[in-house]
């Protein structure tokens, strides 16, 4: 539990939607002053702060999308404005009697939450023009990524439904095969082209080397005339996701030289740039993601990623540590798979990966180990703006 705060004057607890929202003011003796529907227009909005009084304590269960316009009201009007998890909201809305789930009851659970358990909030810092900007295209980049990976995962299916072994030869990151489906579809489409074509395709325009490019010609032949119909859909198929994935895969590089150019000379990202396994992409999610000054420790940020484990004791009947389910997950996942790279290293993190092996710790369980060590440097990397030394 956290320490005590000191109550503000209100509270309005605000149930974010797309059209309208339901806001609820409740005053310090807890008496509601107001549970009602509020339009998401500016004028209705500063009305229900109005009539909150001076100084209220605005909390939102969604800071930005559509609760940005909330925010950005509430800032003008001086309020204070805090954050109330979505995990932590489900849980306190079990403490309440009633049973339903209501955008009135929400926005009731919001507002009680907050005036009698403060520590449950999270401050939402304000953020300078280019800090939105940067969210905006790392958001961007990852919304691009995750439509890359789910194109190669379609197509794997295609593939394999159609011939596993065929499937096999293709390897969806190379981007001269994805080119040759691109253009010529599956294993019929690319023998129908023929090997001169095929070859100007692979060789030519995107660079392959005469011998990857013949074991796909193989493949492509051996799987076209192993007697199986051809399907019109499957070279479709083929020709629409790998084209998929080609630019997606496009739109991921041009944001990150985007967001590259917008990190230049930062003093963070420069910084986090000098700690073991942190490259360019790692660096920029923690500059857009975190801001430090909000954490008093690196075990608060341990928690917000997830990195910290989940203690759980009862009596003596139970006593154990377990990884935590919690936290940012992308960014955890980030955090730990880039300490893939410090796997064999001499340096302070390779030593302590292999002594982790050396306890018997799994692969993945000591790369998570290492990252929560890495944390410690990365957080006092951000807090005080200077590059990683060793020792």
């Amino acid at each position: 539990m956290g320490k005590k705060e000191k109550a503000p004057a209100a509270v309005v607890g605000f149930d974010v939607g797309k059209s309208s929202h339901r806001a609820c003011a409740v005053a310090p003796d807890g008496a509601a002053l107001f549970n009602r529907e509020v339009a998401n227009r500016p004028g209705e909005i500063d009305r229900a702060l109005a009539d909150a009084g001076p100084g209220a304590r605005v909390v939102v269960d969604q800071k930005r999308n559509i609760g940005a316009l909330v925010v950005a009201r509430a800032r003008a009007a001086g309020n204070p404005v805090f954050y109330l998890p979505g995990i932590a909201m489900k849980k306190a809305r079990d403490m309440f009697p009633a049973t339903a789930k209501t955008d009135e009851i929400d926005a009731e659970v919001i507002a009680r939450t907050a005036m009698g358990m403060p520590w449950t909030l999270r401050e939402v810092a304000e953020e300078a023009p280019s800090t939105t900007a940067l969210r905006m295209l790392a958001s961007q980049r990852d919304f691009a990524v995750r439509s890359r990976t789910k194109a190669a995962n379609r197509l794997r299916a295609v593939l394999l439904e159609a011939d596993p072994a065929f499937e096999a030869a293709v390897d969806p990151s190379s981007r001269w095969q994805l080119a040759v489906l691109a253009e010529l579809g599956g294993p019929f489409g690319i023998m129908s082209a023929g090997l001169r074509r095929f070859r100007s395709v692979a060789e030519r325009s995107c660079g392959a080397r005469r011998e990857a490019a013949d074991r796909l010609w193989a493949a492509a032949v051996a799987s076209a005339s192993s007697g199986r119909p051809e399907l019109a859909a499957e070279s479709e198929l083929v020709r629409s996701l790998a084209a998929r994935i080609l630019s997606d895969g496009g739109e991921a590089a041009r944001l990150d030289g985007l967001i590259s150019d917008s990190l230049a000379g930062d003093e963070t990202y420069e910084a986090l740039l000098t700690v073991p396994g942190v490259g360019p992409r790692t660096a920029a999610a923690l500059v857009t993601l975190v801001d430090a000054s909000l954490f008093r420790s690196h075990d608060e940020l341990a928690a917000y990623t997830g990195l910290a484990p989940c203690n759980r004791q009862s009596g003596t009947s139970l006593n154990s540590t377990s990884p935590s389910r919690g936290g940012n997950r992308a960014l955890k996942n980030l955090l730990v798979y880039s300490c893939t790279s410090l796997v064999g290293t001499k340096g302070r993190f390779g030593r302590y990966y292999a002594e982790c092996r050396a306890r018997g710790m799994r692969h993945n369980k000591a790369l998570k180990a290492v990252a929560r060590k890495r944390l410690k440097v990365i957080f006092a990397v951000m807090r005080d703006r200077v590059p990683y030394r060793e020792g």
